[in-house]
This record gives C-alpha cells, structure tokens and sequence, in this order.
C-alpha cells in the first residue's frame, strides 16, 4: 500500500510544470510563431471584421495596380482607379522589423521554398534552413517579392496572425486572399510601404 502511495505522489510530481518544481523552464523555440510544418489549406481567407478582403474608398495619387502597404493598420491595398482600392487584413513585421520604402514586384511564386536568411538564422537557430514550398511551408501559396531585399509578400499556413505584428518584416496574408492578390499584381508592379498614419 505505501509503495502505491509513494507512486501517486511521484506521478502527481511529473504532472507539475517544470517551473514549479524549482527547475528553470525550457526556452521557446517559436517564439514568434513560425510554425513550419503546420498545414493551412490554399482556400483559407479572412471572411469577417475589419481584415476581411474588400472594395474601399482610397484617395490616391498612384496608378491603378499599384500596391500600398499600411504597416500601422495592418493593412494592403491594391489601387483601383476611381479613389477605390482593393483592401486585405495582413500580418507585418513585429516591433523593430517594421520599415517603409518604395519597391517593385521583382518576381512571383507559386508554392515558393523557403530558405531563412542568415540573420534570421542567426536570431533563430532551429529554423529549417530551407524548406520545399507546400501546405506546411510558412511561405504559404504564394510570394511576390520585393525589390531586391529579403521581404517578401506571401501567404502563411497561420491565418490567425492576420492583423497581427509578428513577421521578421513580410507581410502574410491568408492563402486565399494571397492567391487573389497574386492574380492581380504584375511583376513590376509599384509597392508603397508606410510605416505610420497617413496625413
């Protein structure tokens, strides 16, 4: 009977978080949500609220195509014509990876590999060092890329992260509403990048 007591309390020990028992915990390994692996199907879009996909009125000087980004508000626009603008919810980079500038759409990809830069690599060494593009990439469905910087436009397998500042600097959308974006901006297109409110 007190061999049987003694195993109760010992499994009772195991259920307590280390932290509890006086041990120091074990540090994150996604501590900004990269979940490489993780499956978001192609058809995944932001259906309701405020980052759902949608025609908006927009004020712009910039010819029709052009893609305007709003890292504050979380949001992307492509220029319509007519003070219109097509709006979708993002994901930006979190704090001290935000940035603006003026770029172009240098290249697009379906599906596209993933390959960490080095300083993400350096920042995060459990990160795969390439990965093929697929469901479980965190590239998502498809990327279209920036200038000749790391950044890139792409889709991701967490459409959770929608409207949130988590990225090393991309900007995510839903692969759904990636897909819809990459249909209609051509290489060369203009991308505007604003950190900050609009005046």
């Amino acid at each position: 009977m007190r061999a049987l007591l003694v195993l109760a309390v010992l499994a009772g020990l195991a259920a307590i978080p280390v932290a509890a028992q006086g041990r120091t915990p074990l540090p994150e390994t996604m501590d900004i949500g990269d979940e490489p692996g993780r499956v978001s199907t192609p058809e995944t879009v932001i259906k309701e609220g405020p980052y759902a996909r949608q025609m908006v009125f927009f004020r712009s000087n910039d010819p029709p195509k052009t893609v305007v980004i709003s890292t504050s508000d979380r949001f992307l626009y492509v220029v319509m014509g007519n003070n219109r603008a097509l709006r979708y919810g993002i994901g930006v980079g979190r704090e001290g990876f935000q940035w603006a500038g003026l770029q172009k759409v240098t290249r697009k990809a379906e599906w596209p590999d993933w390959t960490p830069p080095p300083e993400m690599i350096q920042r995060q060494p459990y990160l795969p060092r390439f990965m093929a593009g697929g469901p479980g990439n965190p590239m998502g469905a498809r990327a279209l890329y920036l200038g000749s910087t790391v950044y890139r436009i792409h889709g991701t397998n967490q459409p959770e992260t929608i409207g949130q500042a988590i990225s090393s600097g991309c900007f995510r959308l839903a692969n759904g509403d990636v897909i819809d974006l990459f249909e209609r901006v051509s290489v060369g297109a203009k991308v505007v990048i604003r950190h900050g409110p609009q005046v």
